[in-house]
């Protein structure tokens, strides 16, 4: 049997939606090529110092240079695997403390203070604790990243946890599902855009992290590459850097939109 198709007014109704998506996208898009535009004019013509500022000339001459030298994705490669390994790490480990957290409410009671005291620490200042605990390699630069994002995780979701219908759980209990089914079956679907939230808000966290972990302590990856850049007074690498930075936190945002559009596309979860 075809699908019906949609009334007239519905058919209008989209195609305005996909004119705005259109425009919004051109918008943006020429908003980036103003900017870009107005940056490059603005160092040939002497209004900026290019050498402070650089220019998006000298800046894609820079990466153009690193590509040829075969630096540019070796850095690259090196903070997108750490910011992933943080990022998943930070993730699961706060979810599933989270899963603890609701589960037993006299845990929650008792480290719900903590959990306040260690997310308002700013965990910068733990990087040369860790530097000293684990050493001064990968190992230290995610750990910091677990721990930038793992207590966000844990207060979002517990706060989800917290917040399931009351009266579904009510009536869960009444048909006789144990906590487990109650947890599976229930809780944690109703709390897929709350992860999804969570994940958004880990994407800037997470190398926010691995940045700072590598302002430390590295020898290769982006946070390296600024350092090093602002240590010689190579600004064209520095903004060259912030730029592929930039690049690669919004696809990594990107992928996680796109995870949450699956999940709720082919698998029909809902928020």
């Amino acid at each position: 049997m075809s699908e019906r198709s949609p009334s007239p007014q519905r058919a209008a109704y989209l195609r305005a939606q996909r004119r705005r998506k259109r425009l919004v996208l051109a918008l943006q898009i020429l908003l980036l090529a103003a900017f870009l535009g107005l940056w490059e004019l603005s160092a040939r013509l002497g209004w900026v110092d290019a050498f402070i500022v650089s220019s998006p000339s000298r800046v894609v001459h820079t990466l153009v240079g690193l590509q040829n030298s075969g630096e540019l994705w070796l850095h690259i490669g090196t903070s997108c695997l750490e910011v992933v390994v943080g990022f998943v790490l930070g993730t699961l480990l706060g979810t599933l403390i989270a899963i603890g957290l609701w589960w037993s409410e006299l845990l929650s009671r008792v480290l719900d203070p903590y959990l306040v005291v260690l997310n308002a620490l700013p965990k910068t200042a733990l990087g040369p604790v860790f530097i000293v605990w684990i050493g001064a390699g990968t190992e230290s630069i995610i750990a910091m990243t677990i721990a930038i994002s793992i207590f966000v995780t844990i207060l979002n979701m517990h706060v989800g946890f917290l917040s399931t219908d009351r009266e579904k759980i009510r009536l869960m209990q009444t048909l006789g599902a144990t906590r487990h089914q109650i947890l599976w079956r229930l809780v944690i679907p109703a709390n897929y855009a709350t992860l999804f939230n969570t994940l958004r808000v880990n994407v800037g966290l997470s190398w926010v992290g691995v940045i700072m972990g590598e302002f430390l302590v590295s020898k290769a990856g982006l946070g390296y590459l600024i350092v090093y850049g602002s240590q010689v007074f190579n600004m064209d690498l520095v903004m060259a850097t912030v730029l592929v930075l930039a690049v690669a936190a919004v696809v990594m945002y990107q992928l996680v939109l796109w995870l949450e559009k699956f999940f709720k596309n082919r698998l029909g979860v809902t928020q």
